[in-house]
């Protein structure tokens, strides 16, 4: 239950959510809204909303604005959105999967198409690539909660199935049906997460060169602008010098 962590290269570049503060925070109230509307509107009793407001405050997202997209979904004026997942290769035979949260499944599935098939990708049929993953669940902290053996023990006291600490902070893995069971045992211990979802960890992983890394990225900064896109995952591994080559 320990290793190096691969999560910021698995996941997505931070750095890119971090300059895009305003489209990270719709990300931040559909998934609210959505996770409100499928359940009770209080936190403490809906698992999946309590993770939800948890990101947006780790996100610095205003009391206001979690508030307002609580009440949004508790009055019945929200939109209905729907949960839609795709699956495709980007550069490199690198495997993607890309979750969204939509209300027109047709703009949906054009500009997630549009945006793969320009950038060195292409889609393909429902799990086509979702084989190579395990979907678990992911329980993020900041380096703060801890040093890495003080999280271990927790994470190992709590039922979870694997930890990779780095100075970025710490990835706590659990079974998909044990996610929520997790994440309340860690609080007391660790303090409130930063996030607690569904998510998909590759069985095994790619390494990227630098000319399909700069694509590769493209691609997923593409993606990110997209309101709709909420998640890509992919096997995906670049080197800490083709990192610092791109910049």
């Amino acid at each position: 239950m320990a290793g190096h962590s691969k999560f910021k290269n698995i996941m997505h570049r931070k750095g890119a959510q971090d300059k895009k503060r305003s489209a990270a925070f719709s990300k931040l109230s559909r998934e609210i809204t959505v996770a409100a509307k499928m359940g009770t509107p209080d936190p403490d009793m809906n698992p999946r909303l309590r993770a939800a407001v948890n990101a947006a405050k780790a996100a610095s997202m205003p009391k206001d604005n979690i508030q307002r997209a609580i009440d949004k979904a508790s009055r019945g004026d929200a939109e209905n959105y729907e949960e839609v997942r795709y699956e495709g290769f980007g550069p490199g035979g690198v495997s993607l999967i890309i979750e969204a949260l939509t209300d027109n499944r047709n703009r949906t599935a054009t500009n997630v198409r549009t945006a793969v098939s320009k950038n060195g990708g292409n889609l393909g049929a429902s799990g086509s690539v979702s084989h190579g993953f395990d979907r678990m669940g992911l329980i993020t902290y900041p380096a703060s909660a801890g040093n890495a053996e003080k999280v271990f023990e927790a994470a190992l006291e709590a039922g979870a199935e694997d930890v990779q600490s780095s100075e970025d902070g710490h990835e706590i893995w659990t079974a998909q049906a044990d996610l929520h069971e997790v994440a309340r045992a860690l609080e007391p211990v660790l303090g409130e997460y930063e996030g607690a979802k569904l998510a998909w960890r590759p069985q095994t992983v790619v390494q990227v060169d630098e000319s399909d890394a700069a694509t590769l990225f493209k691609l997923i900064d593409t993606l990110d602008d997209d309101d709709d896109v909420q998640q890509v995952w992919g096997n995906y591994e670049v080197s800490d010098e083709v990192m610092e080559k791109l910049g």
